[in-house]
C-alpha cells in the first residue's frame, strides 16, 4: 500500500517535472538573449523546482509596466523639447560621431549640446568638499541623487549643507537605492539624519511588499547625480559615504576605494536635471516641473567648448542604451582604447568589440583591481582575462589595498565617458545608470592623465602569470562566469 502510493507519488512528481520543463522551454527564451535563456534553461532543467522558484523571483529583468511606462513619458516630453534646441554642429574630424549621437538621443531623449566645461576630480576628500560648496551656494534647488547614501563623518559637511540650503528656502530633493544604502551601516540614522535636515527623500526602487511596492529585488538605482540650480552637476562612481563604505571587515582589510568624479556647467547640467526629474517622478508620481512646460529649465549659459550628451539606461528602458553606446565607440576607435571598470563581466558583443580593436591593431588597455571586494564578479571577470590577453589587450592591476571603482573610458584622442556604468551584464541590464560622453581634445587630455596615474602605480598582468594559477581557482573564475548569464 505505502509502496504504491509512493510510487504514484513519484509519478506525478516526474509529471510536473515533465510539464514544468515543457513549459519553460516555451515561456524562458522569449525576449532573451540566447546565452541567458540557456543558462536559466540549465538550471530549470537540472534543479526544476528550485530554478522556477528563482526564476519567478529574478528572472524578469524589466521594472514594472507602470515605472516603464512612466520612462516613456518622460522620455516623450524630453524629446519634443529636445527638437526645439539649437542643433549642435560637429567638427569635421568628429563626424563619426554624429550616428552615435542620434542612437544616443533615440534611446535616451536626451541631446548633445555644446557650450559645456568639465573637470575631473580623482581625490575622494576634495571630490566630497566640492560637492558641499556647490550645495553651499544653492539658491534655488538642490537635486542630490546616489545609489548609496549614508550618513557618517566623512559625509557630514556636505549633509549640513543640505540642511542648511533648506534653512535659506532652497528646495532639496534626495534619492537614494533602498537596497543599496540598506547594506551598509547606520541605514537607520541616515534616514533620521535627512528627516531632521528637513529635506524631501525617497528611497528609490524600494523593495517593500508588505506595502504593495515590489519589483525584481536585484533591480536597482545606481546612478550618481548631483544637480544645483541646474548651473553646476556631478556626477561618476563615487557614493556619498566614508572611502571604507563603514564596513568592519573593509576596515580590517584596511580597503579604501578610490573614485573619479567629474564636475560640469553649462547646458549638459540640465540633462542630469532631467534623469533626476524622471527618477523623482518615478517613485513619487510628481512632476518637478509643469506638465505643460519643458521638463528640463531653458539652457543654461555657455562655460566652455565642450559637447557633451547625457546617456541613461537600465531596466526601465526597452534597450541596453550604455551596451549599445560603448560598443558603437569602440567600433570606431583608431588609435587607443583605455577602459577602466572594477567589474568588468562583458556580454558577447562587448567583448567581440573590445577583442576585434586589439586585434585590429588598436592599443587597448583595461585598468581593473588587484583585489576584488565582490567574490562572485571577481572570479567572473578573471575568466575572461585569458581571451583578452590573448587578442592583445594589456590589463593592468590597481594595487592593493585600493578598490578601483572608477568607471571611465578613452576613444583617441579626443572622446571620453565616464558615469556610474561598470562594463558588466548587471550594469546593461538590471541596474538604472547614467554615463557622460564627453567630446573634446583638453577633457580626453586630462583623462588621459588620470590613466596614466593607474598605469605608472599598476602592476601588467601577463598571460604567462594569468596561466599560472591552481586548477581550483580556475574553476572558481569558470563556474562564476556561468551565473553571470543568469539575467
Amino acid at each position: 500500500m505505502l509502496s504504491d502510493v509512493l510510487l504514484h507519488g513519484g509519478l506525478a512528481l516526474d509529471l510536473v517535472g515533465l510539464v514544468v520543463r515543457i513549459a519553460a522551454l516555451l515561456w524562458v527564451p522569449v525576449n532573451r538573449r540566447p546565452s541567458s535563456a540557456m543558462a536559466w534553461l540549465l538550471a530549470i532543467f537540472l534543479i526544476p523546482y528550485v530554478g522556477v522558484v528563482v526564476f519567478l523571483l529574478i528572472g524578469n529583468p524589466k521594472l514594472p509596466r507602470h515605472r516603464r511606462e512612466q520612462q516613456r513619458r518622460i522620455n516623450t516630453m524630453i524629446a519634443a523639447a529636445a527638437k526645439d534646441a539649437p542643433a549642435v554642429e560637429l567638427e569635421p574630424s568628429q563626424q563619426w560621431l554624429a550616428p552615435i549621437v542620434q542612437l544616443n538621443q533615440e534611446l535616451g531623449s536626451l541631446p548633445l549640446s555644446a557650450g559645456n566645461a568639465a573637470t575631473l576630480i580623482e581625490d575622494y576628500d576634495d571630490a566630497l568638499r566640492q560637492m558641499t560648496e556647490a550645495v553651499g551656494g544653492a539658491r534655488d534647488f538642490v537635486f542630490c541623487e546616489f545609489y548609496i547614501l549614508a550618513a557618517d563623518p566623512a559625509t557630514e559637511p556636505f549633509l549640513d549643507a543640505l540642511g542648511a540650503a533648506v534653512e535659506r528656502g532652497v528646495e532639496v530633493y534626495v534619492l537614494f537605492d533602498h537596497i543599496g544604502s540598506r547594506r551598509v551601516p547606520r541605514y537607520r540614522a541616515t534616514k533620521k539624519k535627512l528627516d531632521a535636515l528637513g529635506v524631501k527623500w525617497r528611497p528609490m526602487l524600494p523593495v517593500m511588499p508588505l506595502r504593495g511596492r515590489y519589483q525584481r529585488p536585484d533591480l536597482r538605482n545606481h546612478r550618481k547625480i548631483l544637480v544645483v540650480d541646474g548651473e553646476v552637476g556631478f556626477t561618476g562612481s563615487q557614493n556619498l559615504i566614508d572611502r571604507s563604505y563603514n564596513k568592519p571587515a573593509n576596515r580590517r582589510r584596511g580597503l579604501k576605494w578610490q573614485e573619479l568624479l567629474t564636475r560640469v556647467e553649462g547646458p549638459v547640467v540640465q540633462s542630469l536635471a532631467a534623469v533626476f526629474i524622471t527618477d523623482w517622478y518615478g517613485e513619487t508620481g510628481d512632476l518637478l516641473f509643469d506638465a505643460d512646460a519643458e521638463p528640463v529649465p531653458a539652457p543654461a549659459r555657455v562655460a566652455g567648448e565642450l559637447r557633451c550628451q547625457v546617456v541613461p539606461s537600465g531596466p526601465g528602458f526597452d534597450n541596453d542604451n550604455n551596451l549599445k553606446l560603448f560598443t558603437s565607440l569602440l567600433y570606431q576607435a583608431q588609435r587607443r582604447i583605455s577602459l577602466t571598470s572594477p567589474y568588468f563581466v562583458p556580454d558577447e558583443s562587448l567583448m567581440a568589440a573590445i577583442t576585434t580593436a586589439a586585434e585590429r591593431g588598436v592599443a587597448v588597455e583595461l585598468f581593473v583591481s588587484e583585489i576584488g571586494d565582490q567574490a562572485l564578479v571577481y572570479h567572473a571577470q578573471r575568466s575572461y582575462y585569458e581571451e583578452l590577453l590573448r587578442a592583445g589587450v594589456r590589463i593592468y592591476l590597481y594595487p592593493a589595498p585600493y578598490i578601483l571603482h572608477a568607471k571611465h573610458f578613452t576613444i583617441d584622442d579626443e572622446l571620453a565617458v565616464i558615469g556610474s556604468s561598470n562594463m558588466d551584464i548587471r550594469s546593461f541590464r538590471l541596474n538604472l545608470e547614467v554615463v557622460l560622453m564627453v567630446v573634446g581634445r583638453g577633457y580626453a587630455r586630462a583623462m588621459r592623465d588620470v590613466e596614466d596615474h593607474y598605469r605608472a602605480i599598476s602592476r601588467e598582468l601577463t598571460l604567462a602569470e594569468h596561466l599560472d594559477q591552481r586548477l581550483p581557482t580556475r574553476l572558481l573564475d569558470n563556474l562564476a562566469r556561468l551565473t553571470s548569464a543568469l539575467q
